[in-house]
């Protein structure tokens, strides 16, 4: 009995996964969540001026997420010469993101949504409950342009410059 509940909790994950997930052209879900820079952002502040990147992470202090996180903050240069917003996010508090931030000298904003409500929207949370390694890329239209759910961390920030640029992202121009 408990093999045949087990085949169909498995069952109804992967359709309604299927069922949830996001595609190119789609609309990308709003979201508005606090950051480690004090400040809270939203998807409708970057419509029609900057792309938008979302790099989620499981867990903060984490191996995998330490590496990707140190990725962005050495090589965060080649992302400010686009036009593109980006940003890490988990579902971890704030305060725990904002010490990760510090620990690891992000010159960028961490996301945080203790809810796992833009997490699950994002169609990125796991069933255990932390974020799967997925980064998605949303164009200036609020559309999805990519999901990357092969994020090598330790290349995170060259990957990211470089599937910008194939998306046809433009460069910051000098106004």
């Amino acid at each position: 009995m408990k093999l045949i509940q087990v085949v169909l909790v498995m069952l109804l994950f992967s359709v309604s996964s299927h069922l949830m997930s996001l595609d190119i052209g789609d609309k990308a879900p709003g979201f508005t969540l606090q950051a480690t820079d004090g400040k809270t952002y939203s998807l409708d502040q970057f419509l029609n001026k900057e792309a938008v990147v979302i790099a989620w992470y499981p867990k903060a202090f984490t191996s995998g997420c330490t590496i990707e996180c140190k990725s962005l903050a050495l090589n965060g240069h080649l992302l400010k010469d686009l036009e593109v917003a980006y940003f890490m996010a988990s579902v971890d508090p704030i305060e725990e993101n904002i010490k990760f931030a510090l620990d690891n000298d992000a010159d960028f904003p961490l996301l945080s949504d203790p809810t796992k409500e833009t997490a699950k929207a994002y169609d990125v949370l796991a069933f255990y409950g932390v974020p799967k390694r997925h980064t998605i890329y949303i164009s200036k239209k609020g559309e999805i342009m990519y999901v990357d759910t092969q994020v090598n961390p330790e290349t995170s920030a060259e990957d990211m410059a470089a599937k910008l640029v194939e998306l046809g992202v433009q460069k910051r121009t000098n106004s």
